[in-house]
């Protein structure tokens, strides 16, 4: 059974910075694409940064240059530093893996607060 479980969020002011930790058990992440996403209140889910098997990355626009993902395969953690945080990065954020056919799975969420 693949479990996600996040951590690491938290209430932080305008320009400070939070790392968001994402622990897999029951699948081994350097295999597969992982993501970070987002979802504020009233929006949708929304991709925020992912790492592919092979270790390459992209990020959505409002967050290149800020957001930094990364994984620790001998840990089987994926990470996401935020710096220069601004309030509208203010949602509950979840890690994903995407197994293809072997299934895509979420974890539960972390809230991310950044105050102005």
């Amino acid at each position: 059974q693949v479990q996600l479980v996040e951590s690491g969020g938290g209430l932080v002011q305008a320009g400070g910075s939070l790392r968001l930790s994402c622990a897999a058990s029951g699948s081994i992440i350097s295999l597969y694409t992982m993501g970070w996403y987002r979802q504020a209140p009233g929006k949708q889910r929304e991709l925020v940064a992912a790492i592919t098997s092979t270790g390459s990355t992209n990020y959505a626009d409002s967050v290149k240059g800020r957001f930094t993902i990364s994984r620790d395969n001998a840990k089987n953690t994926m990470y996401l530093q935020m710096n220069s945080l601004k309030p509208e990065d203010t949602a509950v954020y979840y890690c994903n893996i995407d197994r293809r056919s072997r299934g895509n799975y979420w974890g539960q969420g972390t809230q991310v607060t950044v105050s102005s």
